[in-house]
């Protein structure tokens, strides 16, 4: 590797820590130079890719394996062909609980997001996210609610999930589960502090206490607060999903005042109506929602968060032929709202 390719990648890290609170969008799928151009035309300037396993598409990323620095430069440089940024991989290409549940490969597995922190530092990209339930994925009971003019939205009902079948071969306690967790930790953020990376942890999703004999660490403010006390950096913070923190019934702009915006690494913004054990998730702007989401920007900004905000989990409107969560319609109406509730926050602290 030059010089010369190492500064640029130096560079990358440090344009990222220079910029301001802003909206970005991102793709589960691989990237197509159509819905590159839309982003650029909708004035967002940050790309985030959310690897998933998921019948019926291919993920943005290869899954149970390390990325390697050309699989990761390939894919930054098409973003930036369009004058775009990579911001942060939203998963990792092994799922946290596979690892943590994962006896026998355990160190394997570890060694494989060691691997992949070091490429997307030496690449330059600056965040990896990670999600706090298992096996992969956020768990629904529905996903055809419907809200607002018949649009669909996905749906979780303690009371429709059976209780009764494990996940894997046995029953897990939580304390092992904690136990795993450090573990991995004090594996995986010496490499990141070294490679420049900021990890973030993404809720539980639902933040119940356990599915099919699997406790979810991630579902509760105390647990956030042990989860980022373990191994205290700079570079290991909070994937703030408001969708989550919505469903477990907590006051968001009190929970982002506690953590500050120096932990909150980037933001998800969706919302729901209701919390566990029983909830759907509706349009950002429905008024019988959990929470005010002018307030949580304006929070947001008075906390001095810096980072990338970017629509999450979206309702399916007409036309969508996509994957639920994925919705480019919906997607497109969010960003618009959230850059809109941006400039008004920006406009009202200025006056």
């Amino acid at each position: 590797m030059s010089a010369q390719t190492s500064q640029s990648e130096a560079e990358r890290r440090e344009q990222f820590e220079q910029l301001p609170m802003r909206v970005a969008m991102g793709s589960y799928q691989p990237l197509t130079d159509e819905l590159l151009s839309l982003m650029k035309q909708l004035g967002v300037d940050d790309v985030l890719l959310t690897p998933h396993r998921h019948p019926g598409f291919d993920s943005a990323m290869p899954m149970g394996r390390a990325w390697t620095v050309d699989e990761i430069q390939e894919v930054q440089a098409k973003i930036e062909s369009h004058g775009l940024r990579l911001f942060a991989f939203e998963k990792m290409p092994i799922p946290l609980y596979e690892i943590l549940l994962g006896d026998g490969d355990r160190e394997e597995k570890t060694e494989a997001i060691k691997t992949t922190i070091r490429n997307m530092g030496e690449a330059g990209v600056p965040v990896l996210g990670y999600s706090g339930h298992p096996p992969d994925g956020a768990v629904r009971t529905s996903r055809t609610v419907e809200i607002r003019g018949g649009a669909e939205a996905s749906a979780f009902s303690m009371d429709d999930i059976d209780s009764e079948t494990l996940l894997y071969d046995r029953e897990y306690s939580e304390d092992e589960i904690w136990t795993a967790y450090e573990e991995y930790l004090e594996a995986v953020i010496p490499v990141a502090e070294e490679a420049g990376v900021q990890l973030g942890v993404h809720p539980s999703d639902p933040p119940v206490e356990s599915l099919g004999g699997v406790p979810l660490l991630f579902r509760n403010f105390e647990n956030f607060k042990r989860a980022l006390d373990l191994v205290p950096s700079d570079n290991h913070g909070l994937k703030f999903c408001l969708g989550c923190w919505s469903e477990m019934g907590e006051d968001i702009p009190e929970v982002l005042r506690y953590f500050g915006g120096e932990n909150v690494i980037y933001v998800h913004f969706r919302d729901v109506i209701g919390t566990v054990p029983s909830f759907h998730e509706t349009f950002l702007d429905d008024e019988t929602s959990n929470f005010d989401e002018y307030e949580v920007m304006k929070t947001l900004h008075e906390i001095g968060f810096s980072g990338a905000m970017t629509p999450d989990h979206v309702p399916s409107m007409q036309g969508d032929t996509e994957w639920e969560f994925g919705s480019i319609t919906g997607r497109t109406y969010t960003v618009g709202y959230l850059k809109g509730l941006l400039k008004g926050v920006r406009s009202e602290a200025s006056d």
